[in-house]
């Protein structure tokens, strides 16, 4: 049986309000490219196709053959591209105010995918990669949960924020189950200038909604941890943001990442991106 779709947060949606046609211009901004392609060539086909359709009803089209659909295409493609090669060529009233429509609509068709390319050229997009698992170790002592990111685009993030939070569903003394969302404290929140890895710390005191977790206790739960990143774009000074989850499966307890940084013959450091996701045992 074909599960419901499920939206960014993993929760399956039904019998959700969709206004396709009102909606479709953000749904193409959030389409790969060459979907966004494929929809704006589809609707230029769609357009040569009708109208190819009425020269074929209408006639008038000189040097057209009679009853020839690709005269009648090619013809509504010369129209629309303004190319007007000058073989064939309008000669009746009505295939002249089908040519009018026509350019119309191409106009028409043509701002509104030139409107659609450019703003998803100009949407800023964040290129942050998260380790794939949060660890989960002792830090000066103090039980810790860890996430690494990494800005890959190798510019800076000015004025990075990052939030962490817990998920969880619970059932209320009165039986009401809904899910509760806790905030994390972070030992730092902030970066001036993200550019190239940052390790998210939080230490789980008492008071946290993590202490006393243990993979055990927190395997089978319906609980996830979010982390959203938000900064602006130091080449572009536009916002940009990045967000990752994870589940119960993706806790490490009893680990820390794996250095990134390493010494070079020379001296100098260097920071190695292939090592991201790499962790080693801890104490927890």
């Amino acid at each position: 049986m074909a599960q419901p779709p499920a939206d960014d947060s993993g929760v399956d949606i039904v019998n959700a309000p969709q206004d396709l046609t009102g909606d479709l211009y953000y749904v193409l901004l959030r389409a790969p490219w060459w979907v966004t392609l494929a929809a704006i060539a589809a609707l230029v086909l769609a357009v040569n196709v009708f109208f190819a359709l009425v020269f074929l009803i209408t006639g008038g089209v000189a040097n057209a053959r009679a009853g020839s659909f690709a005269d009648a295409f090619f013809f509504s493609v010369q129209t629309v591209g303004t190319v007007g090669y000058g073989a064939m060529y309008p000669v009746s009233a009505a295939a002249n105010v089908a040519v009018t429509a026509e350019t119309v609509i191409g106009l028409i068709v043509a701002a509104i995918s030139t409107g659609l390319v450019f703003s998803k050229f100009a949407m800023p997009t964040a290129k942050l990669e998260f380790a794939h698992n949060a660890v989960f170790f002792q830090n000066d002592g103090v039980p810790t949960m860890a996430i690494r990111l990494a800005n890959t685009r190798g510019n800076f993030i000015v004025d990075a924020q990052v939030r962490v939070s817990l998920i969880r569903a619970e059932t209320s003394r009165e039986g009401l189950f809904l899910y509760k969302i806790y905030d994390l404290r972070l030992l730092r929140d902030r970066s001036q200038a993200l550019g190239r890895s940052w390790l998210v710390m939080h230490p789980i005191e008492p008071g946290s909604p993590l202490h006393g977790a243990t993979a055990e206790s927190l395997r089978g739960k319906d609980v996830e941890i979010n982390v959203f990143v938000i900064g602006l774009d130091g080449t572009s000074s536009q916002t940009i943001h990045g967000r990752h989850r994870y589940l119960p499966e993706d806790l490490r307890f009893g680990a820390r990442y794996a250095d990134m940084l390493s010494e070079k013959p020379d001296g100098r450091l260097q920071l190695d991106y292939s090592r991201l996701h790499d962790v080693t045992p801890a104490t927890y």
